[in-house]
């Protein structure tokens, strides 16, 4: 049976015992009716993890005792940077949770033209904290020690001119009249080590944003002939660059070329 998995954002050392926070706790006690002595493994995203024993569980709280640090990394090597149009709250979280399953480094909602979630600045800050607690949860089941950087969700202009890496795409199946236009999967980059993808809400982006887009570097590429959910085209082109670059199915380390 696989240990139990909690993330603490705490520091932690081997021989130490900590009292876990009240959501942990609550999870623990409540509905994995955890008893003491149960055996588990706690991380704290700054890389490794340690095992752990449970030490005493009353009615709210939980103490346990960190025993052995193990120093394993479970990261991809090509970088990817998700930049995820905001959409409808359950496929938000059902792209948060996969793209941190598939191994996204970063992650960025953005404010389309088209997307029809209307939030203000307060609610945008509880989605924020929302969407990091679904991306922990993610990291405790798929066995990740560290978190993917959750950026604050950011307007369309502002995300084009903060995107560092050198390889960006944006992924729109209209560019049948683009000088750029090539489908994901017959693409001819050799990324180094990561790249950023652009990923449309449901009503895609307008005509104006494609072409802003082209303008800071971004390049176009679709999946095919068939138009798909945002949902679907977010995991289907990170589950690509994963199993081309990354160790999504050969658990190797990315080729180690320059952008042709």
């Amino acid at each position: 049976m696989r240990l139990i998995r909690i993330y603490q954002n705490i520091p932690l050392q081997e021989n130490s015992s900590v009292r876990l926070d009240a959501k942990a706790a609550h999870h623990l006690i409540n509905v994995l009716r955890i008893k003491a002595d149960a055996p588990l493994i706690v991380f704290n995203g700054q890389g490794g993890e340690f095992t752990a024993v449970v030490q005493v569980v009353a009615r709210k709280n939980v103490s346990i005792k960190i025993e052995n640090f193990i120093n394993v990394t479970r990261e991809s090597l090509f970088k990817i940077h998700l930049l995820q149009s905001l959409v409808r709250s359950e496929k938000m979280d059902f792209i948060m949770q996969k793209a941190c399953e598939l191994g996204v480094s970063a992650i960025t909602p953005v404010i389309t033209e088209f997307c029809n979630v209307k939030l203000t600045a307060d609610m945008l800050e509880k989605k924020h904290q929302h969407w990091q607690n679904i991306l922990i949860n993610a990291c405790e089941q798929c066995e990740r020690n560290q978190l993917p950087i959750l950026h604050p969700a950011t307007k369309f202009a502002d995300v084009l001119r903060l995107a560092q890496e050198k390889e960006k795409f944006i992924l729109h199946p209209d560019n049948h009249n683009s000088a750029q236009k090539q489908t994901f999967l017959a693409a001819t980059y050799q990324p180094s080590n990561g790249c950023t993808i652009l990923i449309g809400p449901e009503g895609g982006f307008s005509k104006e944003e494609v072409t802003l887009a082209q303008k800071n570097n971004f390049k176009t590429l679709s999946l095919g002939p068939r138009i798909l959910r945002t949902e679907t085209a977010a995991l289907t082109a990170v589950a690509i660059l994963q199993a081309r670059y990354g160790d999504l199915v050969s658990g190797h380390a990315p080729q180690q070329s320059s952008y042709t």
